[in-house]
């Protein structure tokens, strides 16, 4: 099942998208009275989804992201090996999210931003202190988020708050994929499609067969400090081809099994 998160012509509200394949003319919004978060309850309003905008599929409280989670991205970035620099733990918040086909917007001091696109997971519970083998007890669903970074912040502050915090600086979306077990999370391909002066090159094409910390270790390692709640989401770490972006350009981020999430770059 895919929830969305959209807007109507009535207002925001959640939905089931119905229908087979992406392209946003043959899916459906079906209008869910709840959250998902619980076992849907339409309401019989329903639009083509060609008809509604599709906002960040979740409110989260926080967003929490492992960094340094790539064997390829640590040394693209770091210039070490993985088994020198383990990953790390950070927080975006959720005043940075943002939705598919929003811009993300670069403010005059963030003068090295790159895209980082991730395999995100959306909490479904409250949960604490999650054993690895039940990770998917708590988590509702996959999404795709764009961890966007300025590399000249993140390396000059020393910690990430601020480089990888500025508003905009975390698209969601397209939707909150539910069906864990259609995902092979050991050969999952993660591409990012990045247009500039309206040629589109590939830079990321990655695998998560490069993380890391597993998705188990992940939620463990997190809820054995924090309590997670409903819609909070976690970006489980970025492959390498990792760049920079400009006013002027889009990044498209595709990940199998959920779809695209693309968004337009803008000075802000």
């Amino acid at each position: 099942m895919r929830f969305a998160r959209i807007a109507t012509p009535e207002g925001l509200t959640f939905a089931v998208i119905d229908g087979q394949g992406t392209d946003h003319a043959n899916l459906t919004a079906k209008q869910i009275a709840g959250t998902p978060y619980t076992d849907p309850e339409f309401t019989g309003k329903q639009w083509p989804l060609s008809d509604v905008r599709l906002l960040a599929p979740t409110l989260p409280s926080k967003v929490v992201a492992i960094g340094r989670n790539y064997a390829d991205h640590v040394a693209e970035v770091f210039k070490q090996s993985a088994e020198s620099l383990p990953p790390t733990l950070f927080l975006k918040p959720p005043t940075a999210v943002t939705g598919p086909g929003a811009p993300i917007k670069i403010p005059d001091f963030a003068t090295k931003v790159e895209f980082e696109g991730e395999l995100a997971v959306v909490i479904g519970q409250p949960c604490k202190n999650v054993k690895a083998a039940n990770w998917k007890s708590v988590v509702r669903g996959f999404t795709i988020v764009n961890d966007v970074s300025s590399r000249d912040l993140q390396f000059a502050d020393g910690q990430w708050s601020r480089a990888k915090g500025i508003d905009t600086f975390c698209p969601l979306g397209p939707w909150i994929e539910t069906d864990l077990e259609s995902f092979d999370l050991d050969n999952l391909p993660i591409k990012a499609h990045l247009t500039h002066e309206g040629v589109t090159d590939t830079k990321q094409d990655s695998n998560s067969d490069q993380m890391i910390m597993k998705m188990g270790e992940i939620l463990e390692f997190i809820t054995a400090s924090m309590t997670l709640l409903p819609g909070d989401v976690i970006c489980t770490g970025s492959p390498a081809g990792t760049a920079a972006m400009f006013p002027g350009d889009s990044i498209a981020i595709e990940i199998d099994g959920i779809g695209t999430l693309e968004n337009p770059v803008e000075r802000a």
